[in-house]
């Protein structure tokens, strides 16, 4: 049997899913061809960044100033048969660890459906489908507060399928939740999860998306999310239902080499009134809800190798019942080199997190894929 290397730019690992789906986004990736139907795909992606946060030092009053490793993972992808797939992705954690990130068995019947089983992306909003390497800001915001295993993942089984390329798309899964002898959940419930996307301009076709595509595509993007989890917050002995739902749209329009980039969405979370308690009994669900607004404009001109897109975002998040009203301003500059494979980002952020002081924050990002 021949191994052949070879390069590709057209699939990213991570999306490795489609014989016949083009995938949302693009980087170059290397692919090891095993005969006609098998092969193998590797990348990787790197987030590192420098924060300083005013009255973040541990005397509380000085700026905290640190680097920051902020994702380090390796793509892995491999294809079994035309219509069969799989993805290993891993991501390294703060304390030095490697954790799964993605394990999934992935079944492409037709556009219309497919199914997909192992951890991955629950199908929620937006940002989380476009996960930290394809959003248009540094930081994945704070008002997407859904459950979650893991970096926005979870175990179980979706679903999904598409229609019009992409213009229409369902995702509905269940997946394992708040699960576990000293969970709230002692009868084993699942969590449900359904998404609808709607496309009327360009479509985004496959299972992910991203919150910006730099004008390669005119975008007006409308989602709504519901997902319900019968005991899925609280403690053993104080148990209650998890219902959260969102929706969010993207407007991406090009201006002639320019793009200009309007995003939202709303959150509302209900707990009825109880109490989640941090992990690792709990998630810290929160009763509550939440917002952002989103604006992005993209010089078509180059400045040096790359392009630059200043942004706004304003985040609102109010928690029912425990006096938090947190909101946070960022303004950012984006230098794009190569899409999502490669750029740098400015950021000026204030944070009022409604219950101390407000904090400037001043973070530089960068971010490479292959």
């Amino acid at each position: 049997m021949r191994l052949m290397l070879r390069c590709r730019t057209l699939l990213p690992p991570v999306y490795l899913v489609w014989g016949l789906i083009a995938p949302v986004a693009v980087y170059a990736g290397g692919i090891i061809k095993i005969d006609d139907t098998k092969s193998i795909s590797i990348g990787a992606g790197l987030r590192t960044s420098f924060n300083s946060v005013e009255n973040g030092a541990p005397n509380g009053t000085d700026s905290s100033n640190t680097f920051q490793l902020d994702s380090i993972r390796l793509y892995l992808g491999g294809q079994v048969t035309k219509d069969i797939h799989l993805t290993f992705n891993t991501e390294r954690q703060s304390d030095g660890t490697t954790r799964v990130l993605d394990g999934i068995a992935q079944f492409a019947f037709s556009d219309i459906f497919n199914v997909w089983a192992g951890r991955f992306y629950l199908p929620s909003d937006r940002s989380n489908l476009s996960g930290p390497y394809y959003l248009a800001t540094w930081d994945f915001p704070f008002v997407s507060r859904y459950p979650a295993i893991f970096a926005g993942r979870d175990d179980g089984l979706a679903v999904w399928g598409q229609t019009g390329g992409g213009k229409f798309k369902y995702q509905v899964g269940a997946f394992q939740g708040r699960n576990g002898a000293l969970t709230s959940n002692q009868s084993g419930n699942l969590l449900y999860v359904g998404r609808l996307t709607f496309d009327l301009w360009d479509p985004e076709p496959g299972y992910y998306n991203a919150s910006t595509y730099y004008g390669a595509k005119d975008i007006l993007a409308f989602g709504l999310t519901a997902m319900s989890q019968a005991d899925g917050v609280g403690t053993p002995a104080t148990p209650g239902n998890y219902n959260g739902s969102s929706i969010d749209t993207l407007m991406e329009k090009k201006l002639g080499s320019d793009a200009l980039s309007l995003e939202g969405a709303y959150y509302n979370y209900d707990t009825g009134g109880v109490m989640d308690p941090a992990p690792p009994i709990g998630q810290g669900l929160i009763d509550g809800h939440g917002y952002f607004v989103q604006v992005g404009y993209l010089f078509g001109q180059k400045y040096g190798p790359g392009q630059l897109q200043p942004h706004v975002r304003y985040q609102n998040l109010v928690v029912t019942g425990d006096s938090v009203n947190r909101k946070r301003y960022d303004l950012g500059l984006n230098y794009i080199l190569d899409g999502h494979n490669a750029l740098v980002s400015l950021i000026y952020a204030r944070d009022n997190n409604g219950t101390t002081k407000n904090s400037n924050i001043i973070q530089v990002g960068m971010q490479l894929q292959i």
